[in-house]
């Protein structure tokens, strides 16, 4: 269970903090999402302590996971948000979340968004073409605002991680090509509604090897070195986020390791380093619990169908991605390899291939790593509500999303008269 703090085993039995899966699993049902507090808090702590007196801004990825629960937990302590969409950012400020700490990222910002943050009054919104640029000059123009940017640049450096999640090479859809960015800056510095005040990039997610960071944030630098010599101001530095974590065998750079990389890298310079870390907070803070509903033993294969489905966590079936699945209960028995699948109508339904398992029915199983872009990737697919989300503080748990119901997912349909 290496990588799970406060999810341990207490005579065989698995517990979150100090309240056992069995009971969150009577009381809430299943499936359903599990947090602890105590993890989110200790791993936002541990980003903090890295920078050790640094000015910075951790802007925690919202789209990893946006329960207001956990972005009110982190918004207490002290956490800014990376958003990247409109309702992003009503959740961030219906959580408590500081406005001049949030900047807003994505390549297609529309008019309203861009509205709704330039009232917010936010920290930065991080400019991805020169069209948005225009766009958002014309916008702030119209609403007497002057808006703080940020060019994301796109350095054209491989993260080495899945392509789906790769954002940084000059083949993905994001930022601005470098060969274009002194232009761009230029032009941005004519435009009497925009004020420029940082520099981003971003070059992935699930990144477990530090070169990839340290090549891109010395792109960046030689870029902020040639602005400032043409006397263009730059306020901070924004470096992305991208950390991984451990979900299987992989063996990322610690918290620890990757800021002081990145700061030994930034060297001397005074600007504001920003990072955006959302994985790397939160995966290993949660769990998916699931009850197995029938085991199925064909010839060549053993089935576990467990009531947990693709439409709960997509990973696996979007990335081929790996969760760790442990049981609830440990006990003596005969251990068979199971394909763990969920109940929807898709060959690629599946939590875990090849799992090695002692199983009976209505057995409840602890898919791990599962607090980033689980629920928030979540659908209502084969019109399954969603599942409930629970956070564990100590030995209290807090129910901070209620299970879906079949009502409320066809409540706004209509038939033809």
């Amino acid at each position: 269970m290496s990588g799970f703090i406060s999810f341990a085993y207490q005579h065989d039995q698995l517990f979150a903090e100090s309240v056992s899966l069995i009971d969150i699993a009577n009381e809430f049902g299943t499936p359903c999402y599990v947090y602890s507090r105590a993890a989110l808090t200790a791993a936002y702590q541990e980003f903090s302590r890295a920078f050790a007196g640094r000015d910075h801004l951790i802007c925690y990825a919202v789209k990893a996971n946006s329960n207001l629960a956990i972005l009110n937990v982190l918004a207490r302590l002290g956490s800014g948000f990376d958003i990247v969409s409109g309702g992003e950012l009503q959740r961030v400020l219906k959580a408590g979340g500081n406005p001049r700490k949030i900047v807003f990222s994505g390549v297609g910002k529309n008019q309203e968004e861009m509205r709704a943050a330039l009232a917010a009054d936010i920290l930065c919104f991080n400019i991805e073409s020169e069209m948005e640029l225009l766009r958002l000059n014309q916008i702030a123009q119209e609403m007497n605002k002057v808006a703080p940017v940020s060019l994301r640049v796109n350095p054209d450096v491989d993260a080495k991680t899945h392509p789906y999640i790769s954002t940084g090479l000059k083949e993905n859809k994001f930022g601005i090509p470098m060969a274009e960015a002194e232009r761009i800056y230029h032009a941005a510095r004519e435009l009497s509604h925009v004020h420029i005040t940082g520099l981003d990039c971003h070059i992935g997610s699930q990144l477990t090897e530090i070169d990839p960071f340290i090549e891109a944030s010395n792109k960046m630098l030689n870029l902020l070195d040639r602005l400032e010599s043409q006397g263009l101001h730059i306020a901070h530095l924004d470096l992305g986020g991208g950390l991984g974590i451990r979900y299987n065998q992989e063996s990322p750079p610690s918290i620890k390791d990757y800021v002081a990389a990145l700061c030994v890298t930034v060297g001397q310079r005074k600007q504001r380093i920003l990072i955006e870390p959302g994985r790397s907070l939160v995966g290993n803070t949660g769990l998916l619990l699931t009850r197995v509903e029938y085991l199925k033993h064909a010839p060549h294969r053993n089935f576990a169908i467990v009531d947990a489905a693709m439409n709960d966590l997509m990973r696996p079936a979007l990335y081929d991605a790996y969760h760790e699945i442990l049981p609830v209960i440990k006990k003596a028995g005969a251990v068979s390899t199971y394909q763990v699948v969920g109940p929807v109508c898709e060959t690629g339904d599946f939590i875990g291939h090849d799992r090695k398992l002692t199983l009976a029915k209505d057995d409840l199983l602890a898919v791990m790593s599962a607090g980033a872009y689980g629920m928030s990737m979540s659908s209502n697919y084969n019109t399954r509500p969603r599942a409930a989300e629970v956070m564990v503080d100590g030995d209290t748990v807090h129910l901070i999303r209620a299970r879906e119901t079949i009502e409320q997912l066809i409540a706004s349909e209509k038939v033809l008269d």
